[in-house]
């Protein structure tokens, strides 16, 4: 387990936590973030968000496909309508493809047959491109039937090495 003291981490937390239990359960900006859960990015601090205003969504790569779930539960059922995609530089995703990751990990099963099976059928998502990703991702959201009609839907980038963030789509 990691070395961090979590319980004490959140007797702090709980100390400061104030009104924060009296927040609606719908986010008040009505937004929903897709963001790549690399732990180097804070998309809350980045874009000037605070707790309650958005939901946000984090999955490798901030993948759209894999968030699909969790956005028409949170339209649907919480009133969110905008949704910004976020993807980063540098990201992970852009290292690697399905195929090796499968090897690596049958490498590390050898004759394991369910893990050989288990792995065969996953598609991971990787993008060798980074800009591409992010209008892929936007185009896909747009396209979708269950993905609501009334909000905008962008696309961005956030550079990890300036903290900034560019528009793609």
């Amino acid at each position: 387990m990691a070395t961090v003291d979590f319980k004490q981490a959140n007797e702090t937390y709980a100390a400061n936590f104030g009104d924060s239990g009296k927040l609606s359960i719908p986010p008040s900006k009505h937004l929903v973030v897709v963001t790549c859960m690399d732990a180097r990015l804070k998309p809350e601090e980045f874009l000037g968000l605070n707790l309650g205003e958005a939901h946000i969504i984090r999955n490798a790569g901030g993948l759209a496909k894999e968030a699909l779930r969790s956005i028409i539960i949170s339209q649907r059922l919480l009133g969110t309508r905008d949704i910004l995609v976020i993807h980063h530089s540098d990201c992970g995703m852009l290292t690697f493809t399905d195929e090796q990751l499968r090897s690596k990990v049958i490498s590390a099963h050898p004759g394991n047959a369910a893990v050989s099976e288990a792995i065969s059928s996953l598609q991971f998502g990787p993008f060798p491109n980074l800009d591409a990703s992010v209008k892929d991702d936007v185009t896909f959201l747009k396209d979708h039937p269950l993905v609501l009609k009334e909000g905008n839907i962008t696309g961005w980038v956030y550079e990890v090495e300036t903290g900034k963030i560019r528009a793609v789509a």
